[in-house]
């Protein structure tokens, strides 16, 4: 969230319960104009409750990867639907929908000055220890052809958020890794790796040798001033 604007991306529980947390104790009571954007139709990415929020703020803006409607988890009516290549914009937010090489969208999110890429589940899933040499290959090409038009409209990022999944096994995060090597992220969050915090944090060396501030996460309903980093950083010449 910025000035007089919140973005919730990928919603699909609180950060308390289902009723109690930062989303509903705060960031819907917060004045100013809210966007919610889902990449995709997945439940650990997109829940259907995002869309009675509409009955607490009528003026909403819901920006929904298409595949969503695809499967029907929401209505024509319910939202704005992106499609890869597609691009929403007003006066205050600017998202284009790039691919995945899962479901959906990914999306650049450009905001008062700032650039956010979401990389919902954009990622070399590869599974190296599963997979036979020729999935590896192929996993890999797709990820890379999805990557190179995101690296040609944003070389550089604000904030990135990307996948770093422990469960994918060994060399889990080539993905995030050449992520960065593409795209040169001031900040960078990891997200996708569940309770896993040591997982997710393991990426912390390999951000920082990229020359990314690597934001450490270590407890659900955490809160960060990314503004506040951001001035730091520019601050410390970073």
């Amino acid at each position: 969230m910025t000035d007089g604007v919140t973005v919730i991306i990928d919603f699909y529980e609180d950060s308390i319960d289902a009723l109690h947390g930062i989303v509903h104790d705060s960031l819907l009571q917060r004045p100013g104009k809210i966007y919610v954007l889902s990449t995709h139709f997945h439940p650990d990415h997109f829940n259907r409750e995002i869309l009675s929020w509409h009955n607490i703020r009528p003026d909403i803006v819901y920006l929904l990867s298409k595949d969503i409607l695809r499967h029907h988890k929401a209505s024509l009516d319910d939202a704005i639907f992106l499609l890869k290549g597609d691009t929403y914009e007003d006066d205050l937010l600017q998202v284009k929908a790039f691919g995945s090489t899962d479901s959906g969208d990914s999306f650049l999110i450009r905001l008062q000055g700032l650039t956010l890429f979401h990389a919902g589940d954009l990622n070399n899933w590869h599974w190296r220890d599963e997979s036979t040499p020729q999935e590896i290959k192929k996993a890999e090409s797709d990820f890379l052809t999805e990557l190179k038009p995101i690296s040609a409209e944003a070389p550089e990022v604000d904030v990135a958020m990307f996948p770093v999944d422990r469960r994918m096994g060994s060399d889990y995060a080539k993905g995030a890794k050449q992520f960065l090597e593409k795209i040169k992220s001031t900040i960078f969050v990891p997200m996708h790796f569940g309770n896993d915090y040591v997982g997710g944090n393991a990426f912390c060396s390999s951000a920082e040798a990229a020359g990314s501030v690597f934001l450490q996460i270590d407890y659900r309903g955490q809160c960060f001033d990314i503004t506040k980093l951001l001035n730091n950083i520019k601050n410390d010449g970073k």
